[in-house]
């Protein structure tokens, strides 16, 4: 059994999620690292809310907040998102905190020590209506190496090609439309053309990532250049140097403090369990193993930027160095990017109405609804949409229909006929090949949820499933009034391929895997819940002060072992309620009417 570390992107506390966030960075990684737990690892997942950076003082101005008001306001939302949605955060964090600010720092200062961080004069992009300067993906204009449109001042998504704002062609600012004003700054970059050799060795050695992370960081390493880590702004990480750290006009970019999120997040849950070196067996261990999970507009970062960091923090690029306090830490086995979920053939745009935000939606629809929709129709590995008569299709033709009438009519039949859960007698062949078909989906499901090939995964349960359903249809112990005997037998194969087939659903569905377990008889938590605790600051010295604020944690050592498990014959059974809802057809024109 491995140390696993789940990374999971930090979303941006500038307003509340949508559900095309939540596909991406979230749901994906739960099911992971729920799977992963009950397959025996020892599973560490981690995030947070990314709280710096122009767009908090942008949003902080539109609601008359100041920037620490918007960020409290909106990490509170999408904690409670995140925690309605089932995700099972050992720590979801914030980097306002002062153990954030400390790792940051401790950071820089290796790098810097190492030679990897270094001083320049670059072209600064600044808005001429507020003065503040506009961070390089707050730019769009013409790429001008492919003639894309929407291309960004810090990458273009159509070639993969790094850009500066500056060399954009008709640059304008995505928060008013200004063209901005272009200054002489200086700051600091981090050194990524000295890392190109030790990226290139490292990429050599990853196997299995998708295509999309491994064709576009490829290019991306082919013309590498430095990164500025610093920004004209009052609102961030202080640079830990001389003549830098009491300046309040000068903060370390965002980007920078929030990849090395996942890191002082994993020590903040160390120090909060009493264990303050607990962090390093994910860390430190070359056993340990690291996933890291986010939509493709976020692949630079994890793939390219925080290795190079990691790198760099251990003297491992071309101008060597050594590790500095934090030790020599891991680089990431695999980095997991999912593709865009678009709404009903558009983009996702708050301003437009072409939008629904997590709690909208689970304020109307269960939550293992949209996990299942995100499992089976999400952007694994293409851009897909997100309609609402597909949504409703798949809850009641595959949820409904499908899982949950397995269920009900199991439970049911057996309920009336014996009142409790039957013994078999002699199995039969059918009988046998349903066992043996619903004990092989372990293996199958497992070895798929391994390599994040959800959408297979799901496919795969569901195909179990339909042929439970297909042996009842066969079986028809409704007919076997007159052959107790074989009847309950044939009840008690049914049950057992549902009791299977929960336990292999439960990493996508585990609120209704809950009400199952219970249902069959068992005791206790199965899927495991996260929980949302008010915490005060450890340390008092990053933007959050002394104040406290809500984490995502949770107890999650008693996940359920991945293996078929012998249902309690003689257990009492009552008519069930189903476990999921069916949705009226009406549903598909109420919402788009709301976006309309």
């Amino acid at each position: 059994m491995s140390n696993v570390l789940t990374a999971v992107a930090w979303p941006y506390a500038n307003g509340p999620r949508h559900i095309g966030h939540v596909s991406g960075f979230g749901v994906p990684a739960d099911i992971f690292s729920r799977y992963m737990r009950m397959a025996g690892h020892d599973v560490l997942m981690v995030s947070g809310t990314d709280e710096h950076g122009t767009p908090i003082l942008v949003q902080a101005d539109e609601e008359g907040l100041s920037p620490l008001e918007a960020a409290n306001k909106y990490n509170r939302i999408i904690v409670e998102d995140l925690q309605a949605l089932g995700m099972t955060y050992d720590l979801f964090t914030r980097t306002t905190t002062g153990n954030h600010y400390e790792i940051v720092q401790k950071l820089f200062l290796t790098l810097h020590d190492n030679g990897y961080v270094i001083p320049k004069t670059t072209m600064g992009a600044i808005s001429p209506s507020t003065g503040r300067t506009l961070p390089d993906r707050y730019i769009e204009g013409t790429c001008p190496i492919c003639s894309a449109d929407g291309a960004r001042g810090d990458q273009c998504d159509n070639c993969g090609n790094q850009l500066d704002p500056v060399d954009l062609i008709d640059p304008k600012s995505r928060i008013n439309g200004e063209t901005p004003k272009f200054v002489d700054e200086e700051h600091w970059f981090l050194d990524l053309p000295a890392f190109a050799e030790a990226l290139n060795a490292w990429l050599d050695t990853r196997h299995g990532w998708r295509s999309n992370v491994v064709s576009f960081t490829r290019n991306l390493l082919d013309d590498l250049k430095p990164r500025a880590i610093s920004r004209d702004l009052d609102w961030g990480v202080p640079v830990p140097l001389a003549d830098w750290k009491d300046r309040n006009d000068k903060r370390l970019y965002v980007w920078f403090d929030a990849v090395i999120g996942y890191l002082s997040a994993s020590i903040e849950w160390a120090r909060r369990s009493g264990d303050p070196d607990a962090w390093q067996k994910w860390w430190h261990d070359s056993e340990a193993i690291s996933y890291y999970f986010m939509g493709k507009d976020n692949i630079v970062f994890h793939s390219e930027i925080w290795p190079a960091m990691l790198l760099g923090a251990k003297g491992a690029g071309s101008r060597n160095g050594k590790p500095g306090e934090l030790g020599e830490l891991q680089l990431p086995t695999e980095v997991v990017s999912s593709e865009f979920l678009t709404m009903e053939g558009k983009k996702f745009s708050s301003s437009r109405r072409v939008v629904i935000f997590v709690r909208d939606f689970l304020e109307r629809y269960d939550p293992d609804a949209l996990r299942y929709f995100i499992s089976v129709a999400g952007p694994e590995n293409q851009d897909t949409d997100f309609t609402w008569s597909e949504f409703v299709r798949r809850n009641n033709d595959e949820l409904v229909a499908g899982w949950g009438n397995l269920v009900n009519r199991s439970v049911n039949l057996a309920a009336k006929n014996f009142g409790e859960i039957p013994a078999a007698s002699t199995l039969t062949e059918i009988d046998e090949q349903l066992l043996a078909t619903t004990t092989a989906a372990f293996d199958t499901v497992g070895e798929l949820l391994a390599g994040n090939r959800v959408k297979a995964a799901i496919g795969e349960a569901m195909r179990t499933v339909a042929a439970a359903n297909k042996y009842l249809a066969d079986t028809a112990p409704w007919k076997l009034k007159d052959d107790k005997d074989r009847m309950a037998t044939v009840l008690n194969v049914a049950l057992q391929a549902v009791d299977d087939c929960n336990t292999i659903l439960a990493p996508f569905l585990p609120f209704s895997a809950q009400k199952v377990f219970e249902m069959l008889g068992g005791e206790g938590v199965f899927a495991a819940m996260p929980r949302i605790v008010e915490v005060d600051d450890l340390d008092g010295t990053g933007a959050i002060g002394a104040g406290s604020y809500p984490i995502l944690t949770g107890d999650y050592s008693q996940a359920p072992p991945w293996k078929s498990t012998p249902i309690k014959v003689g257990h009492p059974l009552s008519k069930p309620t189903p476990i999921f809802t069916k949705l009226d057809a009406s549903v598909v024109d109420e919402e788009l009417e709301r976006m309309a």
